[in-house]
């Protein structure tokens, strides 16, 4: 197709339809000085690569992306300012909806900034819950994401429902817990909502103890992979200075070589007591950010067998914890965890009322989402898709 053939096409797609409206562009002839005739190709937000909700505009010399531009907020509910009309704990609840594929590890970070503001205590036994069911959802997370970036590559899903088989046994353990599987609200202020049964964490450290079984047949069908190899590695590089300049965090950063890990830099929770190591990459590759989550997923194994050992018996909630007419006193707090996606953070001001004056969110997907069309320029379209996967992004935190 020639290049008049494209701008007369593009005419009639931007041609009202229906009532009036437009239909919004697909793909439009764009002439640049540079680069002569270029085309921009818009992808999403009803694409299966975008999950429905994401959008990106990449402008094309040939398939080459020399430009790309990402669109989101198709999913932007107001969760900050419906938080400052809503009690502290009837916030809860808005926080699984953030990163729905991990509220465990969410409504931690959440009940944390709380806790600091409040000056709450967490008694032990729950300090060790918070860190079983946060590496639980990071299992639940990473294996999620091989399997989508797999699907993204072009497997045609068999990787992904192998990843879903085993995410189902997790969501069983939390549906068991706390009566949802993937909107939990489990944690409380001053610990958690319920204490597991013995039954409960029998089941949890069968699954956990038959994982790396799991792992080892993943890695033998994937990493080795001859296209998965061809397409990944050398593809999508993030440099650790630029990462670092933009706030990136998480695998994304690791990969790049960089050791930054919360979970080491503040070691909350009671994450000091655990023996295990932060993987790190030396390429910043897709290939990278894909065997960093593989190298991950061992590690948490590794934290969930000394956290199901030493687990101390006492109760999971502090008993001077206010559940009703909450109400700390002026002030502010910034609570933050090492979530699967990167850094999430919760910053609270409070003036002394049952909600708070201040409530801001920050989520890991929307900084690193920011390099996307560093990592995407001079690559194929195709590639693209398989970037965009290896971030690991969710909608639900990026637009809030």
């Amino acid at each position: 197709m020639s290049f008049s053939d494209l701008s007369a096409l593009n005419s009639q797609l931007s041609a009202p339809a229906g009532l009036g409206g437009l239909r919004g562009p697909t793909v439009r002839a764009v002439k640049d000085p540079f680069h002569g005739d270029l085309l921009e190709v818009s992808m999403g937000p009803q694409h299966p690569s975008t999950h429905g909700v994401f959008r990106m505009v990449a402008t094309l010399d040939g398939e080459q992306i020399v430009k790309l531009k990402p669109v989101f907020g198709y999913l932007h509910r107001n969760h900050e300012k419906i938080a400052e009309g809503t009690s502290y704990l009837g916030s809860m609840p808005y926080t699984d909806r953030l990163d729905y594929l991990c509220s465990m590890s969410t409504n931690w970070a959440y009940a944390m900034a709380v806790e600091k503001l409040a000056g709450q205590a967490v008694p032990d036994r729950a300090q060790y819950l918070r860190v079983i069911l946060a590496e639980m959802t990071r299992l639940v997370n990473h294996t999620c994401l091989v399997g989508f970036l797999f699907n993204d590559l072009g497997t045609s899903f068999t990787p992904l429902l192998y990843g879903f088989r085993e995410r189902e046994k997790f969501l069983d353990l939390f549906e068991a817990l706390s009566g949802s599987r993937m909107m939990c609200n489990f944690q409380r202020f001053g610990g958690c909502r319920v204490d597991p049964s013995p039954e409960w964490l029998a089941a949890a450290q069968k699954l956990v103890a038959d994982y790396p079984r799991f792992l080892d047949e993943w890695e033998q069908m994937l990493t080795g992979n001859e296209i998965m190899l061809a397409r990944t590695q050398g593809v999508g590089v993030l440099d650790a200075k630029k990462a670092i300049n933009a706030g990136i965090t998480g695998p994304c950063l690791r990969a790049s070589g960089y050791n930054y890990d919360l979970r080491k830099v503040d070691g909350y929770g009671f994450y000091p007591r655990f023996d295990f190591r932060v993987p790190l990459g030396a390429h910043g590759d897709t290939y990278d950010r894909y065997m960093l989550r593989i190298l991950e997923m061992r590690e948490s194994v590794k934290i969930l067998e000394q956290a199901f050992r030493d687990l101390p018996a006492g109760p999971v909630m502090d008993p001077k914890a206010k559940i009703r007419g909450f109400r700390p006193k002026a002030g502010e707090a910034y609570g933050r965890i090492e979530g699967p996606k990167g850094e999430l953070g919760f910053y609270l001001i409070s003036d002394g009322t049952p909600n708070p004056y201040r409530y801001r969110v920050r989520p890991p997907t929307l900084i690193n989402l920011t390099l996307l069309e560093e990592m995407c320029l001079g690559h194929t379209i195709a590639d693209s898709v398989v970037i965009l996967g290896s971030i690991d992004i969710v909608l639900g935190e990026v637009d809030r």
